[in-house]
């Protein structure tokens, strides 16, 4: 393992990999880690006890290779070495459904074409999540997250990427109708050597992960994902599941819990629906709390105040953001809330699209005709113009031709066009009484919607709106120093 940030990843556990650097703990000094250390760097109890164990399995052999060169041996056998390392991995293993009975009624040069498609597609769509092809198994596809490259949320990257593979496989133009199933299974596995050559090349993996993934695949219905409780555990309620209970699995001992994954969750917030349930009480950000309410107060005064909270992943931005909001409850108040996402950087104006929609109070069921509706409730109160409404309603490909015309513009003209009529949502907003705007993980947001915080940033001052941002360290805010503006920078609790 080349980094200590590398080898927290692995556990799962990046939120303290600031914490470990700006105490100069490295891999050399992971064996000497005592629980007293471990708490004094803010480690939580369950947390400690998962790196001691960590550090305890990598046992004497890891140990002498991080401390030590190892001793002279055959150059093969210590390229074997070196290249082994433990991993925290979330497998995935998904396959072509009916691919035996394709094969008995199609020609074996179309039978390949359909299923290279649909190996391309698998490929094209968890690239998208930073899944890693390990293999083609015929008509079967083993995938990775978390390795070669870890993120603190590959199980989630994993079940998003199977329910986007179930509909691009759906949407595949094929000789055929093609269906596939997915099956997910996170745990600790050991990667081992490259094998083979040129695309035959894969990286072996040893544990009881993927074949606990390619069993659940087995059991799942067609177009759906079944996941292992390990991967339910990481999850919270990112997702809407359904408890398929025990299972006997070919192959494993004893009975195995499973869940089918429905469809993602109308939890609004990553950090609520990930913690659901488990809010702890907010310790030792007194003076940081503080500050917001004084923002608050010169907001109810008339006064726009912006306040960005910037600190690395686990370190309480989002937990301060939700007790201010707890706190506000009695106080009356507009609240906007938007969400930046990993998997949606790309998606102009995702956050506030979100934001929108929930705002209007859609369902999965909803025509088009009923969301129409709906929206027009929510605009009309603000004393919307018929082309803002038209504009906005468009942003959320509701169609509105007949009851709100919007008319012939180029793209440039209706972007600006649009954001002008969001700003002048907001500023009607802030005319009947103070807002709460929240904008948490920007270090995610797309430019677009970054395009309109700026311009938000700016007009905030004049208007009763408290800004609050979360970020993590890399965000680096394109506007300059304005008065209004609070940078906070949050570091480890007791530094």
């Amino acid at each position: 393992m080349a980094t200590i940030t590398d080898w927290l990843a692995s556990l799962g556990l990046s939120e303290y990999a600031g914490r470990f650097a700006e105490n100069d703990i490295d891999i050399d000094v992971l064996p000497e880690l005592t629980d007293r250390d471990l708490e004094q760097l803010g480690v939580s109890l369950g947390h400690r006890r998962k790196i001691l164990r960590a550090i305890r399995d990598i046992g004497a052999t890891a140990t002498a290779t991080v401390q030590s060169a190892p001793e002279p041996k055959q150059e093969h056998d210590a390229e074997r070495e070196h290249d082994a390392e433990r991993r925290h991995v979330t497998v995935m293993f998904t396959d072509l459904v009916g691919s035996t009975a394709l094969s008995a009624r199609m020609d074996p040069e179309d039978l390949r074409e359909v299923i290279s498609a649909y190996q391309k597609c698998v490929a094209k769509t968890v690239r998208r999540f930073d899944g890693f092809v390990a293999k083609y198994m015929g008509d079967g596809v083993l995938v990775y997250f978390g390795y070669p490259k870890a993120h603190e949320e590959d199980a989630e990257r994993a079940v998003r990427a199977g329910l986007e593979l179930i509909a691009a496989v759906n949407g595949l133009k094929s000789r055929a109708s093609l269906q596939t199933r997915v099956g997910i299974a996170t745990g600790l596995v050991v990667v081992g050597d490259l094998i083979g050559s040129g695309e035959a090349q894969e990286r072996g993996i040893v544990g009881e992960t993927p074949n606990l993934a390619a069993r659940l695949q087995a059991i799942a219905e067609p177009d759906s994902v079944v996941i292992a409780e390990g991967t339910r555990k990481l999850l919270g309620d990112l997702f809407e599941l359904q408890d398929l209970g025990a299972r006997d699995l070919k192959g494993l001992a004893g009975p195995t819990r499973a869940w089918a994954v429905l469809r993602g969750s109308s939890i609004e917030s990553r950090f609520e629906a990930l913690h659901s349930g488990r809010t702890t009480p907010l310790v030792g950000r007194t003076e940081e709390f503080e500050l917001l309410l004084r923002r608050w107060q010169q907001v109810k005064c008339g006064q726009g105040r912006v306040v960005v909270l910037a600190g690395e992943a686990g370190i309480g931005k989002s937990r301060i953001t939700a007790a201010l909001q707890a706190h506000l409850q009695g106080d009356p108040h507009t609240r906007l809330r938007n969400f930046c996402s990993p998997h949606h950087q790309d998606t102009a104006l995702y956050p506030v699209i979100g934001q929108l929609e929930r705002a209007a109070g859609f369902t999965r069921d909803d025509t088009v005709q009923q969301k129409l509706t709906k929206l027009e409730a929510v605009l009309v109160q603000s004393d919307a113009p018929p082309e803002e409404i038209g504009l906005i309603a468009a942003l959320l490909s509701i169609s509105s031709a007949e009851r709100y015309p919007v008319p012939e513009l180029s793209p440039q003209k209706r972007k600006e066009k649009t954001l002008a009529a969001l700003l002048a949502q907001l500023e009607r907003m802030a005319a009947s009484q103070p807002v709460l705007l929240v904008y948490e993980d920007v270090h995610w947001i797309d430019p677009t919607t970054l395009e309109i915080l700026t311009l938000v940033i700016e007009r905030v001052q004049y208007l009763p709106v408290l800004l609050l941002i979360t970020a993590r360290p890399e965000f680096k805010p394109p506007w300059p120093a304005y008065a209004h503006v609070t940078n906070v920078a949050l570091g480890r609790i007791g530094r």
